[in-house]
């Protein structure tokens, strides 16, 4: 009897470990670079979803070489595959454009988008006694635009659109140098793209003085970017919005997730959202109107959320 007794203990053991497992769900979410925000990001997001589901969610965060080699993997992903891209690429892999054209597949039609996420936010920051207060004042100036990033060939291209190309002095010194650089006076600003507020202009407004330039309606159309908004007092001494551009990044899936795991992960984004905040202020950015940068369908699973709580999506996304 004793021996039947063990026996009955080992299977119900099993039994409950079987639930527990089947009772889990487990997501990848394919971010950036493990030293880029976006894989920070990431991780704040697999920890806010373990905290809103009791642990019923596992999200597993997997470094990325870009947002390329993540769309791309969705042709050959399964399941609860979640990856964070500018919807520009999306359109662009369903219309065999770009980096994806002779690379077409069907599979690309089966992306879905779940929830916005932090924009690339270009900032022009300037050491607040250069003088230069508006994009036309940076002739003649010393600007860092860094090597190879988004924000390095975005600033190329804004100086070329604006007039000023051949006009400003490019300085030869790494991105990440920008702020002992502003400091020391051998460059007079920097350009920047991250989600706001970015660190290193935190950092440079808080031991030089900054002025970060606002673009002019204009500039922004012929960016052919997304306007946005930094609100006023982000920065330290930054006392006026400034109207930027932004390249928006919305976190994706497959259609092969199932609409309730959809609907879960993005009730509990938003839920998560203001504690996220509370961490790290690049969230208090995001908002359920960043919706409209999206390219392609929603998940029905997120639009179920969405129905829920009121929030307006485009016909186009439904």
């Amino acid at each position: 009897m004793r021996y039947m007794h063990v026996i009955s203990m080992i299977l119900a053991g099993v039994v409950c470990f079987v639930q527990a497992a089947f009772a889990e769900t487990r997501v990848t979410y394919k971010s950036a670079k493990s030293t880029s925000s976006y894989y920070q990001m990431g991780v704040q997001i697999a920890e806010a979803m373990k905290q809103a589901s009791s642990g019923k969610i596992i999200v597993t965060v997997e470094e990325s070489q870009g947002s390329v080699q993540n769309v791309m993997e969705a042709v050959v992903r399964q399941g609860n595959y979640v990856f964070t891209t500018p919807p520009v690429l999306i359109k662009l892999a369903q219309k065999g454009g770009g980096a994806f054209k002779g690379k077409e597949n069907p599979r690309f039609n089966e992306i879905r988008a779940l929830f916005p996420i932090p924009s690339l936010t270009m900032h022009f920051v300037m050491r607040a006694d250069s003088g230069v207060t508006k994009m036309s004042d940076l002739e003649g100036k010393t600007l860092l635009l860094g090597k190879g990033s988004f924000g390095a060939r975005e600033g190329a291209k804004y100086l070329k659109l604006f007039g000023l190309e051949g006009k400003v002095n490019l300085a030869n010194v790494e991105l990440n140098n920008a702020v002992p650089a502003l400091k020391n006076r051998q460059i007079d600003g920097f350009v920047t793209a991250g989600s706001y507020p970015a660190p290193n202009v935190i950092e440079a407004a808080a031991g030089t003085g900054v002025k970060v330039l606002s673009m002019t309606s204009d500039q922004v159309k012929k960016s052919k970017r997304t306007r946005l908004v930094i609100p006023a007092g982000t920065y330290p001494g930054v006392n006026q919005d400034i109207v930027t551009t932004s390249l928006p990044v919305v976190a994706y899936t497959i259609s092969q997730m199932s609409d309730e795991t959809a609907y879960e992960l993005t009730k509990n984004f938003w839920k998560q959202n203001s504690a996220m905040a509370n961490g790290a202020a690049w969230w208090k950015g995001v908002t359920p109107a960043m919706l409209e940068n999206v390219y392609g369908k929603i998940h029905n699973g997120a639009l179920r959320y969405y129905d829920e709580i009121g929030v307006s999506v485009p016909a186009a996304n439904r």
